[in-house]
């Protein structure tokens, strides 16, 4: 069964980026379609950017021409391009396997994003 870690969250200013990093732990990764997913406070956890196991990619609105997903195969990570930051980026962010649509495995701690002046 699959286990994910995030990291590279942090706080940055409007206008900054970051990198978000998600390393897998198990041996199916390269056939599973991954999600970074968000949930700021008050609010319900979405899915902001999907890439299939063949690189396709999907965004949200909210995040579309800013963020970018892309993936390592050989690595076992996902990685989130995070652009243009603004204040409502603030959240906790989450990867995970997305199998029918549906995230597939266990949440893991995820990682905050404050983007604050």
């Amino acid at each position: 069964q699959e286990q994910f870690v995030e990291s590279g969250g942090g706080w940055v200013q409007p206008g900054g980026s970051l990198r978000l990093s998600c390393a897998a732990s198990g041996s199916m990764f390269r056939i599973y379609s991954m999600g970074w997913y968000r949930q700021a406070p008050g609010k319900q956890r979405a899915l902001i950017a999907l890439i299939g196991s063949g690189g396709s990619t999907n965004y949200a609105d909210s995040v579309k021409g800013r963020f970018t997903i892309s993936r390592d195969n050989a690595e076992n990570t996902v990685y989130l391009q995070m652009n243009s930051l603004k204040p409502e980026d603030t959240a906790v962010y989450y990867c995970n396997a997305v199998v029918g649509s549906r995230p597939f495995a266990s949440w893991g701690q995820g990682t905050q994003v404050t983007v604050s002046t």
